[in-house]
């Protein structure tokens, strides 16, 4: 028999946030048992809603958004995002930089498929968001871990990207605020990456699509703002700030020295043109979210949701022997250590999908976010406080007892 096989392109590419465990967790759920996702950042499911502002104008404009638009997207989504940059201080940022996609993801993809030849290399981040290695390997280039110090706040080792760069790297992706860790980089940090990116010639992919879930004194800097002189692509969209996951609304702006990439702009252009646009209804909640009342701050401070849930998380975690967490001061997890010492986990695969089995509890190990050990796990804090002790609580003392 004559067995398709997937394309050779594939190899190498994972995206284990939703892997073999998360098709565990589907058939528990067929066999009638409740699972709680703590796997992705998926807002609407744990009761954060959208504005009802957003949607009252997409439903508006549904009768205008029955045909295609331009390739990069709608003209007043664009507009209001050029006002955006300007309200960030990202200098000479004009219509035409800004495509509009199917969710930021989409454009991670395009991004990397317009610029990358076989065997160029990308500095990512270890742990990082997994698109970025898979997007990378899936153009054909190879994507280079540099290590984030968890001693340092989770911040980029600049000491390592630096040994990491060479004659065949391209670009430096920096996710800021951070998924996993919610670490937010400093000025100093950013400014030290963006001086790597001018000696080295080197794209700065900027994902920053937490910049608006901030705790603390946090403050989210722009890329964009501070890489005036090398070419910056900063990407965001409405999916998390915005509860808006499901609608895939997400942009990508081209800032900084554009003129030295207008062979890379014209290869955007065309991909963006091959898909003919992205999903129009969605397009028409951009202006009024970024223009609008700005709810997500009622949910960072002291008594909205995210702070509190976030707080509690971390209270349930200081209670576990053996567990340790750094603070997120932004996005929506936490990203804990495991001391190998206390607990013999070699494979932390596998100890979430036990955990999934005994519990009915799905956590993400740390593995697939490309950290290199097996001594981390990421939690999501999108479900309501005591349902995450609950959580947390289950996972203590199932680590008690489990052993591999």
């Amino acid at each position: 028999m004559n067995i398709i096989k997937k394309s050779d392109k594939l190899n190498g590419v994972c995206y284990d946030i939703r892997g073999p465990v998360l098709e565990h967790a589907y058939r528990l759920e067929e066999e009638g048992h409740r699972i709680l996702k703590l796997n992705i950042g998926n807002p609407a499911p744990f009761g954060f809603a959208a504005p009802d502002e957003i949607i009252q104008d997409v439903i508006h404009n549904l009768p205008n958004a029955e045909g295609y638009t331009a390739s990069r997207g709608l003209f007043v989504a664009r507009k209001a995002i050029m006002q955006e940059c300007q309200r960030l201080q990202i200098p000479n940022v004009e219509i035409d930089d800004i495509f509009l996609g199917n969710g930021a993801s989409e454009l991670i993809v395009m991004a990397m498929q317009a610029l990358l030849n076989n065997g160029d290399e990308v500095l990512v981040p270890a742990p990082d968001y997994p698109l970025w290695t898979a997007a990378v390997n899936l153009a054909g280039g190879k994507a280079r871990h540099y290590l984030c110090d968890e001693q340092s706040d989770w911040y980029p080792d600049i000491a390592d990207i630096k040994s990491k760069i060479t004659d065949k790297t391209r670009g430096i992706v920096v996710i800021n605020p951070n998924n996993p860790t919610g670490a937010v980089y400093s000025k100093d940090v950013l400014e030290q990456i963006v001086q790597l990116a001018r000696d080295h010639n080197l794209i700065i992919f900027a994902d920053e699509i937490y910049s608006k879930i901030l705790y603390d004194d946090a403050e989210f800097i722009p890329m964009g703002r501070l890489a005036q002189d090398v070419v910056c692509v900063s990407f965001n969209g409405l999916s998390k700030s915005y509860r808006l996951a499901g609608f895939r609304s997400g942009w990508m702006v081209i800032s900084g020295a554009k003129h030295r990439a207008k062979g890379y702009i014209e290869g955007l252009e065309m991909l963006s043109s091959m898909r003919l646009c992205a999903n129009v209804p969605a397009m028409y909640a951009v202006q009024t979210a970024l223009g609008g009342y700005q709810s997500i701050n009622e949910l960072i401070v002291p008594g909205g949701r995210l702070r509190d849930q976030r707080d509690a998380a971390m209270k349930a975690l200081a209670a576990v022997p053996g567990i340790s967490c750094v603070k997120p001061k932004g996005a929506l997890y936490l990203f804990p250590k495991i001391d190998l010492n206390m607990y013999k986990i070699k494979d932390d695969q596998q100890m979430v999908l036990d955990f999934l089995i005994q519990e009915k509890i799905l956590l993400v190990q740390g593995t697939a976010f490309n950290w290199p050990n097996t001594d981390h796990f990421r939690i999501v804090f999108l479900p309501r406080e005591d349902d995450l002790t609950r959580a947390i609580n289950r996972f203590g003392e199932f680590l008690s007892r489990y052993t591999q």
